[in-house]
């Protein structure tokens, strides 16, 4: 990571080149050569494990309508680190890039997985690692600043903030600039969220051993420092997001995800959430009606998988605060790619016994292969 910067205010950045568009595709392999019994005697496992890879694989969802499944087909957007449903625009997501990729934010359709629009923000200097991004009850959009990969570098951290553009198209937009600090001392962030009825900004921070839940100050200023200060105790988190109603928080993590309750500023009990098996789980965010949450993963074409949550949000669909046993529920075509569970243990044992199942499918079909180029 590069040394610490000064902070000088940049310039409009130029215009971005051009996104190189995908490969027209790849040649297709020459067929086995063989007898037609030995390839017959491979359909059947070639067909299942194809069945078991097509399943952890993202895809567009096929009814085409808004927050269900969908996969980000924009080459720039290849560290999808963050999730924000629109308030505006029904179907759409607001994303961004990992680490230093610039200060842009992208609108996604969730019915056909394209940008439709890329806000460059202005007057904030020069982005270092962007995290997370959240949409507060007055419209804005809050991007956080707050990744810090050597777990305390940094003395400070920023979050930027626009209002939601009304038209959604490419703009320039001039955000406002927050100076933060931690009350306890710097720390590794990736998680920002904005409470939907009160407007105070939260940061869970990202600890191998547990992170913290921190709160803003009740309003944000400019020219001076704002100072977050510890209010709970969290596991290891990689995003999160409240519901529409601020009651619930959900917080994920690689291979698992928790909804508390939440009141008067402080988390209550929790339960588990069944979260997809996905390359590098990094994003979580409620649909804007509360009824589902949507989970994104980094990487080229990462797919956003929609997992229902039973009471739209309510810990135990009721406004209590359940049982601790796992909800929700996936949605879309119900593969674990992208909208099956993890499996139904919050330490995402699940999500490894697929990926194991898959290594072990892929060894015995090469094993196969093997065999029948020995007897043919």
């Amino acid at each position: 990571m590069r040394p610490y910067p000064s902070r000088p205010v940049a310039p409009p950045h130029p215009s971005r080149p051009a996104a190189r568009p995908y490969p027209s595709g790849l040649r297709a392999a020459r067929p086995y050569p063989g007898s037609r019994r030995a390839v017959a005697g491979l359909a059947a496992p070639a067909a299942a494990l194809l069945l078991l890879l097509g399943a952890a694989c993202p895809a567009v969802a096929a009814d085409g309508e808004p927050d269900r499944d969908f996969t980000i087909e924009d080459p720039r957007i290849t560290e999808s680190s963050g999730l924000a449903a629109s308030r505006l625009h029904p179907g759409i997501y607001w994303t961004h890039n990992d680490s230093d990729d610039g200060p842009y934010v992208f609108a996604v359709d969730s019915r056909t997985g394209k940008t439709v629009a890329t806000v460059t923000m202005r007057g904030v200097g020069e982005p270092r690692d962007v995290e997370g991004i959240s949409i507060g009850p007055d419209g804005d959009i809050y991007v956080g600043d707050i990744g810090d990969n050597l777990d305390g570098t940094w003395s400070h951290v920023w979050i930027y903030r626009f209002p939601e553009p009304k038209t959604l198209r490419d703009t320039t937009v001039t955000a406002t600039q927050y100076d933060v600090q931690y009350a306890d001392g710097p720390r590794n962030a990736e998680s920002l969220m904005v409470h939907p009825k009160t407007g105070r900004v939260y940061i869970a921070s990202k600890n191998e051993d547990g992170g913290g839940l921190y709160e803003g100050p009740g309003k944000l200023t400019t020219g001076s420092m704002n100072v977050f200060r510890r209010v709970g105790e969290v596991p290891w988190v990689t995003d999160g997001a409240f519901s529409p109603d601020g009651r619930s928080l959900a917080l994920r993590s690689y291979f698992s995800a928790r909804v508390y309750a939440f009141e008067n500023g402080r988390l209550g009990e929790s339960r588990a959430v069944a979260a997809p098996f996905q390359r590098q789980a990094e994003s979580v965010t409620y649909t804007a009606d509360g009824s589902a949450l949507m989970f994104g993963s980094e990487g080229t074409r990462s797919g956003v998988v929609r997992v229902e949550v039973e009471g739209g949000g309510k810990p135990d669909g009721s406004g209590g605060t359940g049982d601790g046993q796992e909800q929700g529920k996936p949605a879309g075509n119900g593969s674990p790619g992208q909208g099956g569970s993890a499996g139904q243990e919050d330490d995402g044992k699940g999500s490894v016994g697929l990926g194991a199942a898959i290594i072990i499918g892929v060894g015995a079909l090469w094993f196969a292969l093997r065999r029948k180029r020995g007897q043919g």
